[in-house]
């Protein structure tokens, strides 16, 4: 596809330390040094000829350095994100200052959520999209007036318009794959993320999630609960490319929210990759059944990313996470003897959450032991089925962009009755410092380091940031 006009997409300059998770960009810091690749806005990248891709975060590109790269841009894209809306909204301020002509958009689940509250915010911004923008931004890149583009509020003098909907995309197979312009605009060895073997690429084979969990901002805002997938053949054909082109990677990351949500499907795509000799690791529910564990295996899987979320079955049924503790215990040990590592993510803070809930779930954690583990804050961005019943019941007592503080480290965002924000907060800690403080715990990580030295190395630097970050966290409590 072409352009009629120069094109940037942007992850804007933020704070120290911001990655660029979630396959777009992530909502907070996390503990140690992590960048994820920028999928989303590489997708529409892919499909106008001439555009550019920058990553500022992961090339840690200063604003100065970005401004002056975006000088002769026509048009510039921006992906933000709640947290770092106001940050973004700043960056496209000075945008328009040093290029009154520029056509300034942004993208993301924020916007898509909060249009009109967005372009109220970022007065600079021309266009905000409303829903997947991966058309509507080839549409704006050629020239199209923005009261014909579809999916979009846009300015018009001083009164904000929107446009028609734009239908959800249904053929994955048309979107061109995302891998040339990896090659083209990022370098992959400044992509970190501390559960994957480095140098790693991650890129996404469908979107959409079919459970229902009311905390996760994709399925509720962009995604959507189907999951719209490539044909094995196209993810085949990609994984090929990239096996060509990025010799030096160790491991293929499958950043779809539930990759394996259709079993069969995952089982003859990792056929495929078997064939190919590659190492691969994917997001995966914990009710996976074993047969299809032992496929994946014996063709290249590595590793599985599971959201545990908590140990209590009540939480669990509050936010409709639709998975078992007994089924999540069984699939754990699945894994385990098929020698699957498994990296596993809780969070604190979710409706129900008790003093005796988080000590539970750090049971839970302890007991079902995956390799290493991810502890976040219960964060209701909108959007959201837990926002709108944080705004309901009164336990949310900040503001939207007050999900992390000025350093980037997420905040407790929720009280309860019976258990304050502040002992939420403080629970990270413990549940990290209980977790992996064990001797059987700490003689693993130990026996791994010493038997490959370029672990050794990864995991003392992971140390030093991890054990760094927590001590932010009791400055900015």
């Amino acid at each position: 596809m072409s352009s009629g006009m120069k094109t940037l997409f942007l992850n804007p300059p933020s704070f120290d330390g911001f990655d660029g998770g979630a396959g777009s960009r992530y909502q907070a810091r996390r503990e140690i040094k992590s960048f994820w690749y920028p999928t989303w806005l590489a997708q529409p990248a892919a499909m106008i000829e001439g555009s550019r891709l920058i990553d500022a975060p992961a090339d840690d590109k200063s604003v100065e350095e970005v401004l002056k790269e975006a000088r002769d841009y026509e048009l510039v894209i921006l992906h933000t994100s709640t947290p770092s809306f106001g940050n973004d909204a700043k960056f496209a301020a000075r945008l328009k200052e040093q290029n009154p002509d520029v056509v300034v958009g942004m993208v993301g689940a924020h916007v898509g959520v909060l249009p009109m509250e967005s372009m109220k915010g970022a007065p600079a911004v021309d266009w905000v999209a409303v829903g997947e923008f991966d058309y509507t931004c080839v549409d704006v890149a050629k020239g199209m007036p923005l009261r014909d583009v579809p999916g979009i509020a846009y300015r018009d003098g001083e009164r904000v318009e929107f446009t028609a909907p734009r239908p959800a995309i249904t053929d994955m197979d048309a979107l061109p794959s995302v891998i040339d312009v990896y090659k083209r605009d990022l370098t992959i060895e400044n992509y970190y993320i501390g559960y994957l073997q480095h140098p790693y690429v991650s890129f996404y084979t469908g979107r959409g999630c079919r459970s229902k969990c009311t905390f996760c901002l994709w399925p509720q805002t962009l995604g959507g609960h189907s999951y719209r997938v490539r044909s094995v053949e196209n993810v085949e054909a990609e994984m090929q490319r990239a096996k060509e082109l990025f010799p030096q990677v160790r491991e293929f990351f499958f950043d779809d929210d539930t990759f394996t949500d259709n079993q069969p499907r995952a089982e003859e795509i990792a056929r495929r990759l078997g064939k190919l000799g590659v190492t691969w690791s994917c997001n995966a529910k914990a009710n996976v059944p074993r047969k299809t564990l032992e496929i994946m295996k014996e063709n290249g899987l590595r590793l599985l990313l599971v959201g545990y979320e908590s140990g209590s079955q009540q939480i669990l049924n509050n936010i409709k996470k639709g998975i078992r503790l007994d089924i999540a215990r069984e699939f754990s040990k699945n894994a385990r003897e098929l020698g699957i590592t498994i990296h596993g993510t809780f969070i604190l803070g979710l409706p129900g959450e008790t003093p005796e809930t988080i000590r539970e779930t750090i049971r839970y954690a302890c007991e079902i032991d995956p390799e290493t583990i991810q502890v976040s804050l219960a964060a209701p961005y909108p959007g959201t089925e837990l926002y709108r019943q944080a705004q309901e019941q009164g336990w949310l007592e900040i503001q939207s962009d007050d999900l992390v503080d000025t350093h980037g480290i997420q905040t407790a965002a929720l009280n309860y009755p019976g258990i304050s924000k502040t002992l939420i907060f403080n629970s990270l800690d413990e549940f990290y410092k209980k977790f992996y403080f064990r001797p059987r715990k700490m003689f693993t990580l130990f026996g791994g380091m010493l038997r490959d030295p370029e672990v050794m190395k990864r995991r003392l630097r992971e140390g030093v940031e991890f054990f760094a970050f927590l001590r932010e966290r009791k400055t900015t409590a």
